[in-house]
């Protein structure tokens, strides 16, 4: 009894078979199958191959938010090198609050302004990537993902020029970096540079911006200003700056860091005032910060997604060609049962 039931329940397990046998003797080999069954491979090889690189592949992932830290300090990386001597220029930074910032942080450097020529042909290559990323935003991924190797170091030369290089921490708010004739000094209303003792004959204020970022220095990230350089042919030229910081929190499988991306406008003119144009010499780099903030992910496929793929590549194919090949050879083949009649 018990075997009949075992045996009953087989025959309805088979009737539910969605994939029958078919009888060998109904089973042909021909060169056209196998020609069809080869190409079928290969494309489902090189298929599940190219699949297999774009699940290796990562891709950035961007979010909008509103930045809700107002108590952390802004750190400003500054690495700019001026065509004049180190004891007739000052640096530092009067925020919104007309609190100046003490420029601790900051060294000045002797160095000579021109490059030698690995030094330009770098200069070159990072103002072509500047280039290159106005026109594709999605390079701009790459650099996220990768690194770039830094510049090389000044060779030995005659030092005409100063370079100033170093961070600072400021508050939180719009503020104003610059650099200008005389060193700094407190003041009760701000802060003054003490410039009358200073000729105007050594006053030059050609400059190239080696490197400058806001927030945590991170290798291979390539800033806007960055191998940005201007040569003044007067001694009176004011250079400005206005520049708007976006904070962005970067994520990627290499590195997690909180930093900021910028845009800039350029604005320069010559000092005259005979001729009504009337300022400070100096190069003065003026900030805002957005209340956006960017949040930056790598993203990867995840393993299952990328079977599931698989999958449908392989299937697509073998039942694409399966079905091509039945209504190919169908008209032409005869079943067992078939006869002919007069």
């Amino acid at each position: 009894m018990r075997r009949l039931t075992k045996k009953k329940a087989l025959n309805l397990v088979k009737e539910l078979d969605a994939f029958p046998k078919v009888p060998e003797s109904y089973v042909e080999s021909t060169a056209s199958g196998g020609t069809v069954s080869l190409i079928a491979f290969t494309f489902m090889a090189a298929l599940a191959f190219l699949e297999f690189f774009v699940y290796r592949d990562t891709w950035m992932k961007y979010e909008y938010e509103v930045d809700k830290d107002f108590t952390s300090k802004l750190r400003i990386n500054v690495d700019i090198t001026v065509a004049m001597k180190c004891q007739y220029i000052g640096a530092d930074v009067l925020d919104l609050a007309e609190t100046m910032v003490a420029s601790d942080g900051l060294e000045y450097e002797p160095v000579n302004f021109e490059l030698s020529p690995q030094q330009r042909l770098w200069q070159l290559t990072l103002l072509h990537i500047q280039e290159r990323l106005r026109l594709e935003h999605s390079l701009q991924d790459v650099l996220f993902k990768s690194a770039i190797k830094i510049a090389p170091e000044d060779s030995p030369a005659p030092l005409n020029a100063c370079r100033i290089h170093g961070h600072l921490y400021v508050n939180k708010v719009a503020g104003n970096f610059h650099i200008t004739v005389g060193k700094s000094i407190p003041h009760p209303r701000g802060h003054a540079h003490l410039a009358a003792l200073v000729s105007h004959d050594s006053f030059n204020f050609s400059h190239r911006i080696n490197h400058l970022s806001f927030g945590e220095m991170i290798p291979g990230i390539i800033s806007t200003l960055d191998g940005t350089e201007k040569v003044s042919p007067e001694s009176n030229h004011m250079f400005q700056y206005f520049i708007t910081i976006v904070p962005t929190k970067l994520n990627t499988y290499k590195i997690a860091a909180d930093t900021h991306q910028y845009s800039v406008t350029e604005r320069e003119r010559v000092i005259n005032h005979a001729l009504g144009s009337h300022g400070v010499s100096g190069i003065f780099m003026k900030y805002d910060i957005s209340s956006l903030m960017i949040r930056v992910t790598e993203q990867h496929m995840p393993l299952w997604q990328f079977l599931v793929r698989l999958c449908g590549i392989i299937g697509g194919i073998f039942s694409t060609t399966g079905s091509l090949m039945f209504i190919y050879i169908a008209p032409f083949t005869k079943g067992p049962y078939d006869s002919k009649h007069p």
